[in-house]
């Protein structure tokens, strides 16, 4: 009888998302209403709810991984209205776009710098759609490469560090590992951290890129004409305007992401205290471009009644002081303690707190300068706005599959997934569980997003797989590599969504779907590699991190 509530309870979540009932309220619901019948029929004991304020309050209020979600996604948001892939795409597009195939080179190239420094799927494919796209098609790209192309390169963000697909299933993979070893006796597990879950996935996301580019040289020597080079004369490369051009398109950025991912595996920050770094420097990057751009133009900047004409001299020098102060904070963060807490403060360390506070000073100057100046540009506001919509879309689905897990739970759903990757050959630790786990999270995808499946399925299938010696690691970045493709399958691929409601209508939905069809190959393709070689994701963290 619990069996048959189980099926229920799935089936009816899948009918309600499909029919469009928004994701938190159809898990807790539905979940609600199969515990209550089942509690009828005496399958259920409704007294198990009692449990779920401590399970929301550690999960979610207490948890500090997670508040890196908000500070990446407020990072990301803010780096796209700062136009920063905009430099970026022209930037790239002058020095490929000779190459057959150079425009779309330049694309995948694009999207792997806003992965590592943006994360937001959405920003990346409709700010590439906005401004790639209508020039792969002027330049005669075939339209389902072009679309296919931006796609993909779009989704990059989901599996190439920092990543919020990566922070919301390094703290579900934690949990679970930490579950499933105390189930087999091991009550001292050694930790399972977001950082590294972000090492693990640096080598098969660039590996992935690599695939991409390979494809697109692939498709230029045997189909031309799907993907001709611009013409000479119309490309200006070379000289010291362009190679100062090439470095500031390209040293923002990178500076960024060796800031936020040169901090977190280098042991100087965690994953959180690195997505506040990046927030930090998006804001700052962002009131830089704002007056490089000429957007303060039609506003009073310099006499701003937000920041004073004492802190805003109209010029770059607050942004540059405040740059290097961030940088030589996190530099002494690797040879001094800089807390100031502690009982006994050395000579060393007292040197290094009160350079770290001067930097502060710095620091200060120039984010309040960068924020009053994104305030008067009112890039701020929905800025702040987007930021609290997807933090807010995070953790009220969270609190959703709470519920779903805890009734799933009183069912004895896990004790049936436990027995039934058992009986399969090979038992929970065989190729064939892994592969059926795999197979299910891919066609999940089709209609679920990403987080979905991760705070329902993840809770359920990885503290079963993890009690015998699959690495956690190996894991977690096998199952970010296939929720990556959730955002390229029809019907519900939000990638598709995003490049339909930005490209031209002589782009048809067709188009995009043969496009995509290829680099969901690709990724497939990836996986398999990545399962036959699980040093691809182990490796560097045992390096980085012993």
């Amino acid at each position: 009888m619990a069996e048959t509530f189980l099926f229920i309870m799935f089936g009816a979540a899948c009918l309600c998302l499909m029919a469009g009932f928004p994701v938190a309220f159809t898990l807790s619901g539905v979940s609600l209403a199969v515990a209550l019948v089942a509690n009828a029929y005496g399958v259920f004991d409704m007294t198990l709810f009692g449990a779920l304020p401590s399970r929301i309050y550690g999960n979610a209020m207490t948890n500090e991984v997670l508040i890196a979600v908000p500070l990446f996604v407020l990072m990301g948001v803010m780096l796209e209205r700062s136009k920063v892939a905009e430099e970026l795409l022209d930037t790239m597009a002058q020095l490929f776009g000779s190459l057959r195939g150079g425009l779309g080179i330049s694309v995948t190239i694009v999207g792997a710098l806003l992965a590592a420094s943006t994360g937001i799927v959405g920003a990346t494919v409709v700010t590439m759609g906005l401004l790639s796209l209508p020039t792969m098609l002027r330049r005669g790209y075939n339209p389902s490469l072009a679309c296919g192309s931006i796609c993909a390169s779009g989704t990059l963000g989901q599996i190439i560090p920092p990543s919020i697909v990566l922070v919301i299933l390094g703290d579900q993979i934690s949990n679970a590992y930490s579950d499933a070893q105390r189930i087999v006796g091991n009550w001292s597990p050694d930790p399972v951290s977001v950082g590294d879950l972000f090492a693990g996935a640096l080598i098969p996301g660039l590996l992935l890129v690599g695939m991409y580019i390979t494809y697109q040289l692939l498709m230029a020597f045997f189909v031309p004409n799907s993907s001709p080079p611009v013409p000479r004369d119309e490309i200006v490369v070379g000289g010291p305007s362009f190679v100062a051009k090439v470095m500031h398109a390209l040293v923002p950025p990178v500076a960024l992401i060796i800031a936020v991912l040169g901090s977190i595996l280098a042991g100087i920050a965690t994953p959180t205290e690195a997505a506040a770094v990046g927030a930090i420097g998006a804001t700052l990057l962002a009131g830089l471009r704002v007056q490089e751009l000429g957007m303060l133009d039609d506003v009073q900047t310099s006499g701003n009644s937000l920041i004073g004409k004492t802190l805003d001299d109209g010029t770059k020098r607050p942004i540059i002081v405040a740059a290097i102060s961030l940088a030589i904070m996190l530099i002494l963060q690797g040879f001094f303690d800089l807390r100031v807490s502690r009982n006994e403060i050395g000579t060393a360390d007292t040197i290094g707190i009160l350079i770290a506070a001067v930097c502060c000073i710095g620091l200060a100057w120039g984010l309040l300068v960068s924020l009053g100046r994104v305030w008067a540009t009112s890039i701020l506001t929905p800025v702040m706005r987007t930021t609290m919509e997807i933090s807010s879309m995070v953790f009220v689905i969270l609190i959703g599959a709470a519920v779903f897990s805890l009734v799933f739970r009183g069912l004895g759903g896990d004790e049936f997934v436990h027995e039934f990757l058992d009986n399969i050959p090979g038992g929970k630790a065989g190729p064939y569980a892994i592969l059926i786990v795999m197979l299910v999270m891919f066609f999940l995808g089709f209609f679920l997003d990403f987080i979905e499946i991760t705070f329902v399925v993840v809770p359920i299938v990885a503290p079963v797989l993890l009690q015998s010696d699959i690495s956690p690691v190996w894991l977690g970045v096998m199952m970010a590599m296939n929720l990556q493709t959730s955002f390229l399958t029809p019907p519900f691929g939000f990638a598709l969504f995003y490049l339909r409601g930005v490209a031209p209508k002589s782009v048809t939905t067709m188009n995009i779907y043969k496009g995509v069809a290829p680099f969901v190959v690709i990724q497939i393709i990836a996986l398999l590699v990545l399962a036959q070689f699980p040093e691809l994701a182990t490796w560097l963290p045992k390096v980085v991190f012993g």
